[in-house]
Formats: structure tokens, sequence, C-alpha cells
């Protein structure tokens, strides 16, 4: 009987009750077939054995007794051991002696002595009420031979070949179950660590659990290690977005905290105007203005880094070497007092990629700003130096460079370094450039620059 949902849907069975109901099915299936093969080859062959001494008595008879007349010539079938009853009809039964037959004669036997019938066996009731099994052949001419065994041996040894088997037919069935259970139960042990694992994320959402997987080697794993191998790497990328999620938040929260205090002041200033000089209302709104669009910008970028995708955008085909070109000189207005060089390499110019300008342009942007607040202003020997070829746009600055502990992270929102943290920014431009080069398709590392400053490497995707 199947269960029901309380909204009266049947509820299907766990997996592991069904694993083993198959499990055990189909070896019992193969248990009682195996048996059942085996009982009819025992009857065949015991059967086929009494057919045999059936042939060897006729074949005797026939040699030994081929001029004796009608009648019994061996009557004697109480006894296991004894000859085979024998007897000679004659095809009309004119010719039957006065004595009676001990084995029944039909008009099938007399059809056999007169040679229009071929010989047949039969099951008979010997004398004594015990089975036997009959031969009747042709005997020369106008005659036919009758023999017969007691067939109780056969049937005995059928009905203990049956009970026999039965009894291992059954325990077959039992250890089949019991078989099936275990199988089921060891061979699911995964799927139910999975399930426990899954239940207890969801009951405590901490994505810091993890399956226990069995020891051994890696490339003797089965699909279910390997299942809970991929969940754990799941449950890896999801504990560390996360986390990435909270450092957002709290970075978040962080940045904005100053910016809007200072939103705050300012416009608490400016609601006091009447009691300032024009020259001070001039600074504070300038002031509120510039930190509305700080704020604004630290907004809109948060937005875009917590996609942690680009948006889908119509691709353009753009020429890297000209859009350089116009950040250089963007940057050049941005940062007046900081000397840019741009550098083409032979064939730059030739180099067409599907993109979409406008981030791209921000991305070079941002290495662009990066560099150029890492600079000495006024110092035209150190200037920033953006170098483009077919393959790559470097960057470099003359700065003080990466310290190799903040070399991992230099790309991760909102860090900044010792160095850069007197330095106005939000610390997601380079998370940002990052983004937009994966979105399309190219790589962004950083690295030392010869000498002194950091160098940054766009890597533009194989053409």
């Amino acid at each position: 009987m199947r269960l029901r949902r309380p909204g009266g849907r049947p509820r299907r069975r766990p997996l592991r009750t069904r694993l083993a109901l198959m499990a055990s099915a189909a070896v019992a299936a193969v248990a009682v077939g195996v048996c059942a093969a085996a009982y009819v080859v025992i009857r065949y062959e015991l059967g086929h054995q009494l057919d045999l001494q059936l042939t060897q008595a006729a074949t005797l008879a026939r040699h030994r007794d081929i001029g004796h007349g009608p009648g019994v010539l061996a009557g004697e079938c109480r006894f296991l051991a004894a000859p085979a009853c024998t007897q000679i009809v004659p095809a009309a039964p004119a010719a039957d002696p006065a004595e009676p037959y001990v084995l029944p004669v039909t008009p099938e036997t007399r059809r056999v002595a007169a040679g229009t019938r071929p010989g047949y066996r039969t099951a008979v009731t010997l004398p004594g009420g015990r089975p036997g099994r009959m031969l009747t052949a042709p005997f020369g001419k106008g005659r036919a031979v009758q023999v017969a065994l007691r067939a109780d041996t056969v049937r005995d040894g059928v009905r203990q070949a049956a009970g026999l088997l039965t009894a291992v037919g059954g325990a077959g069935v039992l250890l089949a179950a019991a078989g099936g259970y275990a199988v089921s139960r060891r061979g699911l042990a995964p799927v139910a660590r999975l399930t426990e694992a899954t239940e207890r994320i969801a009951a405590t959402r901490d994505a810091g659990h993890r399956i226990d997987l069995p020891p051994g080697p890696p490339d003797r794993e089965d699909e279910l290690t390997r299942l809970a191998v991929s969940f754990n790497t799941m449950l890896g990328e999801l504990e560390e977005s996360v986390a990435a999620r909270r450092r957002l938040v709290a970075d978040a929260s962080h940045e904005l905290r100053t910016p809007l205090t200072a939103l705050r002041t300012n416009a608490e200033l400016l609601a006091r105007a009447d009691r300032l000089t024009p020259a001070q209302r001039e600074r504070a709104s300038a002031a509120l203005g510039r930190q509305i669009r700080e704020v604004t910008t630290l907004v809109d970028d948060l937005v875009e880094l917590a996609r942690d995708e680009e948006p889908q955008q119509l691709l353009e085909d753009v020429r890297p070497a000209l859009l350089v070109a116009h950040v250089v000189e963007t940057a050049r207005a941005h940062w007046p007092d900081v000397r840019f060089t741009l550098t083409e390499a032979p064939g730059a110019r030739d180099v067409v990629l599907p993109g979409v300008p406008a981030r791209l342009a921000r991305l070079l942007s941002n290495l662009l700003d990066n560099a150029a607040k890492f600079s000495t202003p006024g110092s035209p020997d150190r200037p920033v130096e953006v170098v483009v070829t077919p393959q790559e746009v470097t960057v470099r600055d003359h700065g003080p460079g990466i310290a190799d502990e903040d070399l991992p992270y230099v790309f991760d929102r909102f860090y900044r370094s010792r160095a850069a943290r007197a330095l106005p920014g939000s610390g997601l431009g380079l998370a940002m450039a990052r983004q937009i080069a994966r979105a399309h398709g190219a790589t962004l590392t950083a690295e030392h620059a010869p000498g002194t400053g950091a160098l940054f490497r766009l890597t533009f995707p194989s053409h």
C-alpha cells in the first residue's frame, strides 16, 4: 500500500527502499529462475534415464526372446531390482494367450504390432498399484513387445529435488532481500550524507558544512563520490560568494559612511546659510556638489559590481589603439600635472576587436586614473607610460609600486593598500576594470615594473 500525502496524492517511497526492492527483486528473480531451470533439468534427466533403461530392456528382449510367442515373459514388478515387466502382444486378438496380460493392452498396442504405428512410451499403473513407465515397440512380424519399469523412484526423486530447490529458492529470496537492503544502504550512503548536509545548510544557512568523503585515491572515485566532491566544491563557491557579499555590504557601508556624514554636515551648514558669508556659502555649496557626485559615482560602481557581470549590450568593432589614444587625451585633461606618454607598436592600429566602446573606455580610464594617483605631479622624467601592441595594452607608473603582500588583492573590491589610503578613491576602480576585462574575454594582471612603479597588463583575446 502506497503512502499518501495529506492532500491525498500518493507519496513516493524513499529512494533507499525503492533501490532495495529493485535489487532484491532482480536477485530473487534470478534465484527463482535458476531453481526452476534446475528442477526442469533434473526431472528431464531422471525421466530420460528411465526411458534409456526401457529401451535397453526392449532391446534385450528382442535379442533374447525373438522366437517366443505371445504372452508374459517377466511379470515381476514389485521390486526395484527385479527385471522389467515384459510381454509380447500379437496384432490380432485371436492369437492372444490364455493367460491374462500384466500390462494394459490397447488398440494402439495392436497397431504397433501390426506395423501401422511407431513405438511409444506412456505412464501406467503396475500390479500392486505402483506407478510405472511402459515402452511399446515392434517385435518382429505381427508382434509388439511391452516393457515396464517402476517410476516411483523418478517421482520421489523429482519431489525431493522440488522440495530442496524450493528451500534454496526461498533462502535465495531472503538473501536477496538482505543483500538489496545492504547494497542500497551502503551504496546510497553518500546520498544520505548529501541530504543531511543540504538539510543542515537549509536549517542553519551556513555554507561552511562539507560532506565527508571516503578515503582513497581520486582516480578510484565512483559516481556518488564524484557527486559529493562536486557538491563540496559548490558549497565552497557558495561560501565564498556569501562571504564576498557580506564583505561587499560591510565595505560599502564603511565607504558610504564618511561621504554621507560630510553630505549631512554640509547640508546642515547650508541650512543656516543666512549666518554664512557669500564665500563660505560658495565653498559649502561646491563641497556639497562634489560630495554628491562622489557618492553617486560610488553607488553606481557598487550597483555594477554587485551584478558580478556586465550588462548585455550591443557589441561593436573596436580599434583598441584609437580607443587608448582617446582615453589618454581625456586623462591629460583630467590630470594636467601628470605627464602621459603613448607608444604604439607597428600593426597596433590594424587590430579590430568586438566590444562595447564605453565599457572599454571605462576600463582604460580606471587604469590611467590609478597610475596618475601614484605619479609625482610635475615630474616629466617619471610619466605614466602607455604602450599599445597588437596583443595587449600596458600602463606603467613610476610611483612606489605594489608591495608583495598587496599584489594578490589589488583587484579586490574596496581593497586599498597602506600607500593608497591617503589618496582619493573608493577602491572599486581596479575591481571594475577586471570585471569589464573578463566580460570581453581579456585578461588584466598587475605586476612589478622594472625599477620602480607598477605595471598593469591588459591582454586581448586571441583573434
